[in-house]
């Protein structure tokens, strides 16, 4: 048997706009080769970076405190919510469909599972495209899958609710629930619809909701 690792997130880069009217991050040099050089032993040079950004960059996984004052921040969630659960692909097949309501989750196991909803809307990333009529789950969505007692949701879109109002159910019916949600995930394509797991591990911070993961697959094979 061999195990192949399927890469799910975007590169972060400077100047990457993820989310519209939120600030790109500034990437650079703390400690540039160049610089270091005046610090060690010739033939001995390091770089340190430095990296000024707002959690929601990227590919990025939401937890309860994003939602919920008192809810589980990164530092408190356990890693079996992030590492190593069994994940289905739920594939969007008409690319004309924005709300994603719970029909489109029937006749699936979705229990314990990470749900990945496959739009096909990363294709836009890093467009003015991808801000615009993005794809997203309905509210009985979410509740459905709240009641099947999903471990986790990710989307290839922009957001996992609609941004045309002011309200976030999705958001809020599966933070509340400590369902993580993870958005601007890539390459959903690339996945079979036989057994896989799924990772996306951010650091372990604590009073932060939010941050960048290197989300993939594991197929064994």
């Amino acid at each position: 048997m061999e195990k192949i690792y399927i890469d799910l997130s975007h590169i972060i880069e400077d100047g990457l706009v993820t989310y519209k009217g939120l600030p790109a991050p500034i990437i650079c040099d703390y400690l540039s080769r160049e610089a270091s050089k005046d610090i060690y032993e010739e033939g001995t040079e390091f770089q340190i970076g430095k990296i000024e950004m707002v959690s929601n960059t990227g590919t990025y996984i939401d937890t309860p405190f994003h939602r919920y004052h008192d809810g589980k921040d990164l530092s408190e969630m356990e890693l079996k919510s992030f590492a190593g659960i069994d994940a289905v692909v739920v594939n969007i097949e008409d690319k004309t469909i924005k709300a994603i309501d719970k029909t489109f989750f029937y006749n699936t196991e979705l229990k314990g599972k990470a749900v990945l909803v496959h739009t096909g809307w990363d294709q836009h990333w890093n467009t003015e495209q991808y801000a615009t009529d993005h794809p997203y789950l309905t509210e009985d969505a979410a509740q459905y899958l709240l009641e099947q007692r999903v471990a986790l949701v990710g989307i290839d879109s922009m957001n996992i609710d609609s941004t045309k109002g002011k309200t976030r159910p999705v958001h809020s019916i599966l933070l509340h629930a400590e369902i993580p949600i993870v958005e601007h995930l890539c390459h959903l394509e690339q996945l079979p619809q036989k057994p896989f797991l799924f990772y996306a591990v951010p650091p372990k911070i604590k009073k932060m909701g939010t941050f960048p993961v290197r989300a993939f697959a594991e197929l064994i094979v």
